[in-house]
């Protein structure tokens, strides 16, 4: 792999150059802004700093083409110029492409492929890292589509066949990371059995990232008396518990808005794994 070199689960840190994404909208919009976020989060400590520009959030509306490579494009040049690892976190092909040539080194897919079909072949031709996510849908149906039996298991299947897929492509192993879709088409129950399930879904043998970070599911985990949910934000806490367990689980990377305590988190449970490494 191109990312990963470390002896940890890393940090991928969120900049969205968006007005409308479900917990910062608005706030990394400027592209000044955007960069200087970016370059924050790697002081903070994040290994990677994934850059999109449409919300993936419930009943998100696309944006045109053009406005995506707008977004997106200025701040990778900017940040990758300044030695910063960036992912495009993106489901068009013409999208990922730019981003690639831009400086990105990874392409982080919620569709896994399937919104694009030309996705897998463009990622096959720039040979950087992968990201292939469990999805059924765009955000305005996904959450109609969130019905299992097993989600493990079914989640496990259609991403094996997501990755058989891709890799008739082109696309070389080396370059797969597996992300099981925590929030798309899950509802709480299936997102915590999925992190419950870390270990089987890590037999097809791929790297996998997770991404937790502020979700609906903690929100509703931590609902005040009266069943309100905590709002996004105030969910850090509990990322921070999710990747802490989530690395000491063997997970490739976290996906955060908060890079600094979840930073933190990874280091504590790779000492945990390793007593006296990091001493």
């Amino acid at each position: 792999m191109v990312v990963g070199a470390e002896a940890r689960c890393l940090v991928m840190g969120v900049v969205n150059v968006t007005p409308d994404s479900f917990s910062d909208g608005g706030l990394w919009f400027d592209e000044r802004v955007a960069i200087r976020h970016g370059l924050e989060l790697v002081g903070e400590g994040a290994d990677i700093v994934d850059v999109g520009g449409e919300s993936t959030r419930p009943g998100a509306a696309r944006v045109p083409l053009d406005e995506e490579l707008a977004r997106v494009v200025p701040v990778i040049r900017t940040l990758s110029a300044e030695g910063v690892t960036v992912s495009v976190d993106t489901m068009r092909a013409e999208v990922a492409k730019a981003a690639v040539e831009a400086g990105a080194s990874l392409v982080n897919d919620v569709s896994g492929g399937l919104a694009d079909p030309d996705m897998p072949r463009v990622v096959a031709a720039t040979g950087v890292d992968y990201v292939v996510m469990h999805w059924r849908g765009h955000s305005h149906d996904m959450e109609r589509r969130a019905v299992y039996t097993d989600v493990v298991t079914e989640v496990r299947e259609e991403l094996a066949k997501r990755v058989d897929l891709v890799l008739a492509e082109g696309v070389s192993e080396k370059q797969i990371v597996l992300d099981p879709g925590l929030g798309f088409a899950k509802n709480s129950e299936h997102n915590w059995a999925l992190l419950a399930g870390m270990g089987e879904l890590a037999e097809l043998g791929y790297p996998l990232l997770i991404g937790a970070s502020r979700k609906r599911f903690l929100g509703r985990l931590l609902a005040d008396a009266d069943g309100t949910p905590r709002p996004f934000s105030h969910s850090d806490d509990a990322t921070v518990a999710v990747t802490a367990l989530a690395a000491h689980a063997g997970a490739w990377c976290v996906r955060v808005h908060e890079v600094r305590p979840n930073a933190d988190a990874v280091r504590v449970a790779a000492a945990w794994k390793r007593p006296g490494a990091n001493t």
